[in-house]
């Protein structure tokens, strides 16, 4: 990735989402934690969304070492849809997609105009192709197409925004694909567990490194498939109970073995960001595979959030209630505070010693005021998620009663 002007790094096939968020949120209650809703995944993806929206304002390499957000919330998309296939598959299908897809509409319908606007068109070389591939707005079967510059470095978006700002629809496509393909990877998992949960590594093996190449935006989504997929089939798992059947010093031992694997594979093939495993497809793969495990193996179930996590407890719920919402519009509302922290400049009498350090100061300024925005964004879209599950629309689902919030759980249970 090549970082951009705003301090994160442009939009990639590959684009860390990097958020959020994911779609796999669509099973989190409006309410209060329900009793067997297991809280430590919820804790899981609110810390990944975090990560994520960290990253992108920063673009630290290093984050995606410390917490491999996107194949974390992988692994915790499969461990949920395991669970709900239980129930007949063409019913779970089509529950996940409607989930999915009314938040997207609502991102597109606002995108979409804004590119538009600012000056996007047809592009001569796709002809009729070009309006066909808008319908990944509708159904993102494929990347939904973006213009790679649009507007001027003079507005008040940066040139290359509508690559930020979609860029992280590959997360809805990669989930789309891995739901579509749930029933057939369950049903062979089940057969041959090993097998089924090592092929993506092992693709990923072919693909990634180049040793076999897929044009286009096929080879993009089937190499976010293969890299993703055994964090997907992880989820299977941890659903099924296999990390219960095997001694956990062997699954520890042969995690770290694989991350360490994924450093050496990383230390040869580092790009001009770095250690960003974003762009070192193998090693990604490798990382976020062990990284999960470990994080799978030493999975507490908890029914409550222990006295430590608890003040944290409304927070995590919206963050799980909302996460669609965040992980949609996360980049687009990091871009929007550029507007919001210019505004600083234009106080008339402002000494240039504060100026200094306002533009010192500036991506730490990003990071704090994004979160407002993206707390107007749930209130004023985040209601869609609810419409698309059937649910009654709330402005700011945290599980709290109203005025009042729901009494603190200090006591863990473990399974």
């Amino acid at each position: 990735m090549t970082p951009g002007t705003t301090g994160f790094p442009a939009a990639s096939t590959q684009t860390p989402g990097t958020v959020a968020a994911p779609a796999e949120a669509a099973d989190a209650p409006v309410a209060a934690p329900r009793p067997g809703r297991d809280r430590y995944l919820d804790v899981l993806r609110a810390v990944a969304l975090l990560r994520v929206v960290v990253y992108h304002v920063f673009g630290w390499a290093w984050l995606t070492l410390l917490f491999p957000s996107m194949g974390v919330m992988f692994a915790l998309a499969g461990s949920l849809m395991a669970r709900s296939l239980k129930r007949p598959a063409a019913g779970v299908i089509r529950g996940r997609i409607r989930r999915l897809l009314p938040p997207m509409w609502a991102f597109a319908v606002v995108v979409l105009p804004m590119m538009f606007y600012l000056g996007w068109g047809p592009v001569k070389e796709d002809g009729v192709w070009w309006f066909l591939k808008l319908a990944n707005y509708l159904f993102p079967v494929g990347a939904p197409p973006y213009p790679w510059h649009s507007g001027d470095q003079a507005g008040l978006l940066e040139s290359t925004w509508a690559g930020q700002a979609v860029g992280p629809l590959w997360y809805i496509r990669t989930y789309l694909w891995f739901v579509i393909a749930s029933p057939v990877l369950l049903w062979a998992f089940r057969r041959l567990p090993w097998v089924t949960l090592l092929a993506p590594l092992g693709a990923t093996a072919v693909i990634g490194t180049g040793l076999v190449t897929i044009p286009g935006e096929a080879g993009n989504a089937i190499g976010d498939f293969a890299v993703y997929g055994s964090c997907w089939i992880l989820g299977f798992a941890h659903h099924e109970g296999m990390f219960r059947q095997v001694p956990r010093y062997i699954t520890v031992s042969v995690a770290a073995a694989v991350m360490a694997f994924g450093l050496w594979w990383a230390s040869g093939h580092l790009t001009a960001d770095g250690w960003d495993l974003n762009d070192i497809p193998l090693a990604q793969a490798a990382w976020s595979f062990g990284f999960c495990v470990i994080l799978l193996q030493y999975s507490p179930s908890w029914q409550e959030l222990p006295r430590r996590l608890a003040r944290f407890d409304p927070l995590i719920t919206l963050a799980n209630n909302r996460a669609v919402t965040i992980y949609l519009w996360h980049n687009l509302l990091i871009l929007s505070t550029i507007f919001v922290i210019d505004l600083l400049f234009e106080i008339p009498g402002v000494d240039p010693t504060y100026s200094g350090l306002i533009e010192d100061w500036y991506t730490v300024l990003m990071v704090i005021a994004v979160w407002p925005l993206i707390a107007l964004m749930i209130v004023a879209v985040g209601w869609v998620e609810d419409v698309a599950a059937k649910r009654r629309p709330r402005l700011w689902p945290d599980g709290r009663t109203r005025g009042r919030a729901a009494p603190a759980r200090a006591r863990s249970h473990r399974h």
